[in-house]
């Protein structure tokens, strides 16, 4: 069983912007890049062109913020998921008009590495999630809440868990991103 421990995620607004301009020199065109970054408390989201920001936006949701907020029950129940989906969905959409056209999604985030490799992705470098894989992924999670243990599913337990794959799939449904290159931290 994975333990996604809340502490190992924490990163630092400065080092995730240092993360973003690291990224945006490893891109191989010029196409814009959105780095997504979900936190215990809040998700910070960067986009731009090249190396200069355009957009930084602190989303009020985060994996235990929600988790606490929503979930009352470990695995949260259905009513639970659809009340903290709705509040996600607020939260995303309010952005969308800060996301270039066209935008790349990228994250270094670890709790989203995690996520990727829970999902079947195989560990390499740089990992690419599709929006179909974290549904599935998300599936099994729906089934863990509709009763089917956690270890069959080889998910975590922890709300938080829950919560992190919540922001992550509203995220990428809602602003339209079909998948999510994770790289590496420097």
């Amino acid at each position: 069983m994975h333990n996604l421990s809340t502490e190992k995620y924490q990163l630092s607004e400065a080092e995730i912007q240092q993360q973003y301009a690291v990224l945006q020199t490893r891109m191989q065109n010029d196409a814009p890049l959105t780095l997504l970054h979900i936190g215990s408390q809040n998700t910070l989201v960067i986009s731009g062109v090249k190396h200069q920001p355009i957009s930084v936006q602190l989303l009020h949701i985060g994996s235990d913020k929600t988790a606490a907020d929503y979930f009352h029950h470990q695995p949260p129940t259905p009513d639970e998921m659809e009340n903290a989906i709705m509040a996600v969905e607020d939260e995303v959409i309010r952005i969308r008009a800060s996301i270039p056209d066209g935008a790349q999604l990228c994250t270094t985030d670890l709790s989203i590495r995690d996520m990727a490799l829970i999902a079947g992705l195989a560990e390499q470098a740089e990992l690419s999630m599709s929006l179909d894989t974290m549904e599935r992924t998300f599936d099994r999670l729906a089934s863990v809440m509709l009763g089917r243990p956690a270890a069959s599913e080889g998910i975590p337990e922890e709300n938080s868990f829950a919560a992190r794959l919540l922001i992550l799939r509203e995220f990428m449904h809602h602003l339209a991103f079909p998948s999510i290159a994770i790289m590496k931290q420097n």
